[in-house]
């Protein structure tokens, strides 16, 4: 087998070759693949669909394992509930899809996001006001250092705001924990979860914590998506990244007094149970990009920041820019490096803290290089 570039394996298309390169495509090729590696005191990168992955234009020297398994089984199935496990590798979408077909409720809001199943706990993946932790019911991993199978309920993930105990076990691609199957625990209906966005629910017609149709639902997701270049699409560039590359701000609600104007969106933060934190708030990341004037496109030939005097085409040269349909997005134009996103991600974050005072946080993993 030809051993790819990275930059083949993800969405945002840079990253340099991988040294030695596994396809696993079930639970116990990825774990064969991983605890050789370990045998052999090579470093190890688990890819799944490449959709939260940025690796350095010099490669990965190590063993890069791709995890390609497949397959949804139906563990319970009840009249009011339905619990399916699904292997790590099997694309999230396709499993939203089939949620909505057969009418089980929970994750229809997540449609249309790229990658896998198995990266979804590990983020703790959300949009449009619902996260995985909310539906997440165990979570399958080769332990690295114990060297065997375990199993983790949601109260021992540490569920938070795109975070888990698995994404805090990973340093530079390489979990303690390698998901090999989640379970997902779903109501049944036709109707959603009740809408928790208020951009969902107009776009709905619905008020916030009033339900929609599950279909509708996932139609207006997808839509709203699409319209931020937020759906995979070979013909935009505007797909060609990370999607959100930025996580929005939470900060306690006293630090906010005379930084953050009284205007900007604010969003209520949960634990992982849904129950509201009243002394946290959380600011979109966009606008306050956006309003460090960095604008849509910044990065492309002919854009400027005005308030910070910068010139968008001398950060990558041209080469990557921000999304020109969603500030929050970071792309590859054609031909940009991994060094000309980061280049543009300290750019915006250097110039976001200067105006704020908030330090945006990547979400992406990156490795091999540094925001």
């Amino acid at each position: 087998m030809t051993t790819p570039r990275i930059a083949e394996l993800t969405t945002a298309a840079v990253g340099g070759p991988a040294g030695h390169y596994v396809r696993a495509e079930t639970e116990q090729a990825v774990v064969d693949a991983v605890a050789e590696a370990d045998a052999a005191c090579r470093p190890v990168l688990v890819v799944g669909g490449g959709s939260n992955l940025i690796a350095a234009d010099a490669g990965f020297g190590g063993t890069v394992v791709h995890v390609a398994s497949r397959g949804v089984t139906v563990v319970e199935d009840g009249p009011g509930a339905a619990v399916l496990e699904v292997q790590a590798g099997h694309p999230w979408d396709e499993l939203v899809a089939r949620t909505v077909a057969e009418s089980l409720v929970g994750i229809e809001a997540l449609s249309g996001i790229p990658g896998t199943t198995g990266a979804t706990p590990v983020q703790n993946v959300g949009a449009y006001g619902q996260e995985v932790a909310q539906t997440v019911e165990l979570v399958r991993v080769w332990d690295r250092h114990e060297r065997r199978v375990r199993e983790f309920g949601p109260g021992e993930l540490g569920f938070a705001y795109r975070d888990s105990l698995l994404k805090r076990t990973t340093v530079d691609g390489a979990p303690r924990h390698v998901v090999l199957a989640v379970r997902f625990r779903l109501e049944r209906g036709t109707e959603g979860a009740p809408v928790r966005y208020a951009e969902l629910a107009r776009r709905l017609g619905v008020q916030v914590g009033e339900r929609a149709p599950l279909a509708t639902v996932r139609e207006a997701v997808l839509a709203l998506r699409a319209g931020k270049g937020m759906v995979l699409d070979p013909a935009d560039r505007d797909t060609f990244s990370t999607g959100s590359f930025f996580t929005n701000p939470v900060l306690p609600t006293a630090d906010l007094d005379g930084r953050i104007p009284a205007d900007a969106p604010r969003f209520p933060v949960v634990d992982a149970a849904g129950a509201p934190l009243e002394d946290r708030v959380k600011l979109s990341a966009a606008w306050l990009i956006d309003r460090a004037g960095f604008g849509k496109g910044f990065g492309l030939p002919g854009t400027r920041n005005e308030l910070l005097d910068l010139d968008g085409a001398a950060v990558a040269g041209g080469r990557a820019s921000l999304s020109t349909k969603h500030t929050l997005a970071l792309t590859n134009r054609g031909g940009a490096s991994a060094e000309d996103l980061m280049a543009l991600a300290r750019t915006v974050r250097d110039g976001v803290a200067s105006v704020w005072g908030v330090q945006l946080v990547a979400e992406p993993v990156i490795v091999g290089t540094a925001v």
